[in-house]
């Protein structure tokens, strides 16, 4: 007979208590009061945070906490609201609203949360980051002084843009401001940088010719394309631009170099009203919430060059703000002026004219100027300038005057030129070498003689020319980025080589 030990009893009974652990979960949970347009009003979940991802358990889908009243809580619906109804049980997740980040994104088309739309199946991604992100303060960041081309002669020249920088593209519509974006995408080939293009209310429609157009170029596998399109709910509109600054600081972060566009945020604006309006927030001025300002520039002051010690990445941002009827001075563009470092106005006068890009000069500016320029350009595009700034000055009165003397018609005919050279079509970006000897040719005076019909076939001759003659001039402002007396001397001698040789066909 087997005796039991009472001591041997107590001591099982011991070790299985400490090993026991309760199954007991605390979880801050409320019920719907009301929902409906995409908004749900929840009595309860005092622990929910600003910005927290609220699960609804019925319907299998999330919303994010935007209001924290005293007796209830105002939640944005990300999807579909249809199967939420009154008296529905909804949870705190614990979790803020985040994306996934890093390299798995790019070459990939995603919504607002990095769900795939392309078809290509999940994103493998390993890192998650918060939407919202505290922006880099002074200390941690550098001057803007790295040039980010475009691939646009009249931008580059006179407009630059510096990574890091925050730079407003606005006009009306069908003025070029998507197009513009598009083409300094394509002219990021082969520099490392990496690009993010944030489509906000857009036609399903338009995004796809978007993103066509960046495969077709091969742009693609350098590009994460962040779309809400004009059928998705107002909150993921509201979203998408925060995501895509979320993926693009990974890239910073980690010492690389990002540049977002954002397209646009008027229709961001308008989403994040529709949104406010229905939370009961009061309205100001055109119906917008107070802090429509702050929606926009803690968007945008994420933007930085992080200095050396943090690994000198950079993330440069280009919103883009549609106009009516070219009022620059209604309340959401000169919102958002007030924040970029510079704008870049699309006039629909110089489109109608056949200019493209159909940039205003005059009330385009870069607030960080030539220091975001090589010194090659820098020497170049000064003369530019002011070339352009007589031009449209006399041209205003030149329209009066029958007899105009030498000096005045010799600066309307340089002024005409400059204007031709600086026509560019779509999806052709010029690299940065050629931009400066043709603006040289243009503002040494040598393209004066030649008549305006044939400057283009000029420009493109002159480019294969200077490949097979003198590959040597190109070469040397592009790795040196100076632009020396040297060089200059040889240049000015490979364009009247050229002109001759082009004289001479045309006559």
């Amino acid at each position: 007979m087997v005796s039991i030990k009472p001591e041997e009893i107590s001591s099982i009974i011991e070790r299985e208590i400490k090993q026991y652990e309760p199954e007991l979960k605390m979880e801050s949970v409320g019920v719907v009061l009301q929902v409906g347009d995409g908004v749900a009003r929840v009595y309860g979940l005092e622990r929910a945070m600003a910005s927290e991802l609220i699960e609804f358990p019925s319907a299998g889908v999330f919303g994010m906490a935007l209001n924290l009243e005293e007796d209830s809580v105002g939640i944005v619906i990300l999807g579909e609201d249809r199967g939420i109804k009154e008296g529905d049980i909804a949870k705190c997740t614990g979790r803020i609203v985040e994306v996934p980040v890093g390299p798995e994104l790019f070459g990939r088309v995603v919504n607002s949360l990095g769900q795939p739309l392309d078809g290509k199946g999940p994103v493998p991604a390993k890192k998650f980051r918060p939407v919202e992100g505290r922006a880099r303060n002074v200390t941690e960041r550098q001057p803007v002084k790295e040039p980010l081309q475009t691939g646009y002669k009249a931008i580059d020249a006179m407009i630059p843009i510096g990574r890091g920088q925050r730079e407003l593209v606005l006009g009306d519509r069908q003025t070029g401001k998507t197009a513009l974006c598009i083409d300094t995408i394509l002219n990021q080939k082969g520099s490392g940088v990496m690009c993010v293009y944030v489509a906000i209310g857009q036609k399903a429609s338009t995004v796809a010719n978007v993103v066509d157009t960046l495969r077709r170029y091969g742009a693609m596998e350098y590009t994460c394309v962040v779309c809400a399109t004009a059928n998705d709910p107002a909150p993921l509109q509201y979203l998408a631009p925060y995501a895509g600054t979320a993926i693009g600081e990974e890239v910073r972060d980690n010492g690389g170099h990002a540049f977002c566009v954002f397209d646009d945020l008027t229709k961001h604006a308008w989403a994040y009203r529709q949104v406010s309006l229905l939370l009961r927030r009061p309205p100001g001025r055109e119906a917008y919430p107070g802090d429509v300002f702050n929606l926009h520039s803690r968007l945008l002051e994420r933007a930085s060059k992080l200095n050396d010690k943090l690994g000198a990445g950079s993330l440069t941002m280009i919103p883009i703000i549609e106009t009516q009827l070219s009022d620059v001075s209604a309340y959401i563009p000169t919102n958002v002026i007030s924040i970029t470092d510079g704008q870049i106005y699309l006039e629909p006068d110089l489109v109608n004219a056949g200019v493209r890009p159909a940039v205003n000069v005059g009330i385009s500016v870069s607030r960080v100027g030539g220091n975001a320029q090589t010194k090659a350009m820098k020497k170049v595009a000064g003369r530019l300038k002011l070339d352009l700034a007589q031009f449209r000055e006399l041209a205003a009165f030149a329209q009066f005057a029958s007899d105009l003397d030498k000096t005045t018609r010799d600066q309307l005919t340089r002024g005409e030129r400059l204007v031709e050279i600086l026509k560019q079509d779509q999806f052709e970006p010029v690299p940065v070498e050629q931009q400066i000897m043709i603006i040289y040719a243009g503002t040494s005076g040598a393209l004066d003689d030649i008549p305006m019909g044939k400057l283009k076939a000029f420009e493109n001759g002159f480019h294969e020319f200077m490949a097979k003659k003198h590959p040597a001039v190109g070469e040397a402002i592009r790795q040196s980025k100076e632009f020396s007396e040297e060089t200059e001397k040889r240049l000015k001698g490979a364009i009247a080589e050229y002109k001759a040789q082009f004289v001479g066909q045309k006559g």
